[in-house]
C-alpha cells in the first residue's frame, strides 16, 4: 500500500521547508504539483530530482485517476504553489479518490500563510474561522460575509490586490469597522503587516501606492452580544441594591433615588419596592421613622 504525502511548501522564503518535507520530495516516486514550472525551480535549488506531473484546480477525473494509479508503483508527494495543500488550493478530489483506493494519505506540515498571518496579528488566536479567497462579486462576498458577521471568532481570508479595495468596502459595510491586520508578502523580503481599524487600513491603501501581492486579512470577531436585562432582573437587581444601601443606614428616600438612578426604573415603583424592603428591617424602618420627624 502506498501513501500520497500533502508536502507543504514554501510561501516565500526557501529557508522555511522542512527536513521532513525535503526528504519526502526526495524519496516519493512522483511529484504532482499545482505548477510545474514554479514548483521544478524549488526542486532545483534543493537538488532534487523527482519526476513532475501537473495536478491543479482544472484538472479533471481523468488526472486524477491517473495520480491514483501512480501510487501502485511507489509513493507520491502532492504540493502546490505554495504553502499547506487542499488550504484554498486543488487536491481535495485527489484526497477523495486515494483514500476510496485504499491508500494512506499523509499530511507533511510546514508552512501556511493563514496561521502565519494569525499569530502575528496581534488578534486572538484560540478560536478562528478561514474563509478562503471571497468570491469576486460583490453582492456574492457580502452574502458570504454575512453569514460570519456574528461569529465572535476571529476571520481569516485571502483577497487579491486588484480586489483588496473592494474587499474592505464590503467588510466595512456588513461586519463594520473592526480591529484588523493586512499581512502580503509573507516571509518574502518586503514583508508587511499593517495593523488597525477597517477604515483607517482602507484609507492607507486607497491614498497610497497600488497594493502588491496577495494579502492574508485577519479580522477581530464580533464582540458578544450584551443582553438585555429583563425588567424582572432589573427588578431583582433593584432589590439587592436597596437591601445593602437600607443595611448600611441610607435612608428609604435616599436609597431610592439612587438606585432609580443605577437601574433606570420608575422612581414610585422603586420607592414602593424600597418600602417592601425596608419593611423586612424593623431597626431601618425605626430610623427612617426618627429622622422624618
Amino acid at each position: 500500500m502506498a501513501t500520497l504525502f500533502l508536502v507543504a511548501t514554501p510561501i516565500g522564503n526557501l529557508e522555511d521547508i522542512t527536513l521532513r518535507a525535503l526528504r519526502i520530495l526526495r524519496e516519493a516516486s512522483l511529484i504532482a504539483a499545482e505548477d510545474t514550472r514554479h514548483t521544478r525551480k524549488m526542486l532545483t535549488h534543493f537538488d532534487i530530482s523527482t519526476p513532475l506531473t501537473s495536478y491543479h484546480e482544472h484538472s479533471g477525473p481523468a488526472r486524477t485517476e491517473a495520480v491514483v494509479a501512480a501510487l501502485s508503483t511507489g509513493d507520491v508527494a502532492l504540493v502546490s504553489d505554495a504553502g499547506t495543500p487542499l488550504l484554498s488550493d486543488p487536491g481535495q478530489a485527489l484526497v477523495r479518490a486515494t483514500l476510496a483506493a485504499g491508500h494512506d494519505v499523509v499530511s507533511i506540515p510546514g508552512p501556511s500563510a493563514a496561521i502565519a498571518a494569525m499569530v502575528a496579528s496581534g488578534l486572538p488566536t484560540d478560536q478562528f474561522t478561514f474563509l478562503g479567497f471571497l468570491p469576486r462579486k460583490s453582492s456574492a462576498r457580502r452574502a458570504l460575509l454575512a453569514r460570519f458577521a456574528q461569529a465572535q471568532e476571529t476571520l481569516i481570508l485571502y483577497e487579491a490586490p486588484h480586489r483588496l479595495l473592494a474587499c474592505l468596502d464590503d467588510l466595512l459595510a456588513v461586519i463594520g469597522d473592526r480591529q484588523a491586520t493586512l499581512a502580503r508578502e509573507l516571509t518574502k523580503v518586503h514583508e508587511e503587516f499593517l495593523r488597525g481599524r477597517l477604515a483607517v487600513l482602507r484609507a492607507d491603501y486607497a491614498h497610497g501606492e497600488a497594493p502588491r501581492g496577495e494579502f492574508t486579512i485577519v479580522i477581530a470577531g464580533a464582540e458578544p452580544a450584551v443582553e438585555q436585562e429583563t425588567e424582572d432582573t432589573l427588578e431583582r437587581r433593584a432589590a439587592q441594591r436597596i437591601h445593602t444601601l437600607l443595611a448600611s443606614g441610607v435612608s428609604v428616600r435616599e436609597t431610592a433615588v439612587e438606585v432609580a438612578r443605577l437601574t433606570g426604573l420608575p422612581r414610585r415603583r422603586v420607592y414602593r419596592l424600597t418600602l417592601e424592603v425596608s419593611a423586612g428591617s424593623p431597626s431601618q424602618s425605626a430610623a427612617d421613622s426618627d429622622s422624618d420627624e
